[in-house]
């Protein structure tokens, strides 16, 4: 029995951690967008309604397709989270090699409020 709970623990534990490395796609347009995931040889379309998000995609990365169209491919890892906004793609999560290395100065406009 507490092979069985140790193995089931296991199984949990490994879950979580594919799912943290997963890439969510998230419609924000007012319209439908068909995307397709291509991870190596296999294709997925999905059609993503406005506020949908695809979530548990592209675990070893892969290609995504916008609107079946060939000149409209993103790649993605696992952890990634993009947006379809205005028909475009957008990363949300930030590139770690773009980020400044230190803290940026303080703006020094003044804020609207």
């Amino acid at each position: 029995m507490v092979r069985i709970t140790r193995a089931m623990g296991v199984i949990g534990l490994l879950a979580g951690i594919a799912a943290a490395n997963a890439a969510t796609i998230t419609n924000r347009d007012e319209r439908d967008h068909a995307v397709t995931i291509i991870e190596g040889e296999v294709k997925a379309d999905h059609l993503l309604r406005p506020s949908q998000t695809l979530s548990d995609v592209c675990l070893k990365g892969c290609t995504i397709r916008m609107n079946r169209s060939g000149d409209e491919d993103y790649l993605l890892f696992g952890g990634d989270a993009v947006s379809i906004e205005g028909g475009t793609v957008f990363y949300d999560t930030p590139d770690a090699s773009a980020a400044p290395a230190s803290p940026p100065a303080p703006s020094k406009r003044p804020r609207k409020g």
